[in-house]
């Protein structure tokens, strides 16, 4: 696809990764093994963190469908490396979204997904004034349904969002 060898990295992190990446001559490209093999990746932990950006003199984030994430190679990363940028595609993608939104043909609905009201909180907030209907799928829907008072049994609810989300309804 890009007409190069790409290197694949053992890890993500540690000595040899460093010094895959210290060998490395421009346009020259590695692949690092994925990130969500550690658990202090979700949790974005700084010890962690400080070991993944250490290697490297920059990020840039071109993932519009993890950018939400506040996980230690989309967030945390952010607070060792600088520049700490968009690429290009992420802000091709946030223009398009914006003038969507923005220029859209009313009357407007929104279908948002996802296990986790947090991660999306923002998101449904800045929509609530430009959407008329704004639809609740994946399993966040769980925590909208208990904060109308309906039961879930024993689906995933984020308790500390149930009275979020009945600000949100």
């Amino acid at each position: 696809l890009l007409g190069k060898e790409v290197k694949l990295a053992p890890d993500c992190i540690g000595e040899e990764v460093a010094a895959m990446v210290s060998s490395q001559g421009p346009g020259d490209i590695i692949m690092l093994e994925n990130t969500r093999f550690y658990k202090e990746e979700t949790k974005n932990e700084s010890g962690f963190v400080e070991k993944f950006a250490a290697p490297f003199d920059m990020f840039v984030n071109d993932a519009f469908g993890t950018a939400h994430r506040a996980h230690a190679s989309t967030e945390g990363v952010t607070k060792y490396l600088s520049p700490a940028v968009s690429g290009f595609l992420l802000a091709k993608e946030l223009e398009y979204l914006d003038g969507a939104v923005q220029n859209g043909e009313r009357p407007m609905a929104a279908i948002v997904g996802g296990s986790k009201v947090s991660s999306k909180i923002t998101v449904l907030e800045a929509l609530l004034d430009k959407c008329e209907k704004i639809i609740i799928g994946g399993g966040m829907v769980f925590t909208f349904l208990k904060a109308k008072g309906l039961p879930v049994g024993t689906s995933l609810v984020e308790d500390d969002f149930v009275e979020t989300a009945k600000a949100v309804l």
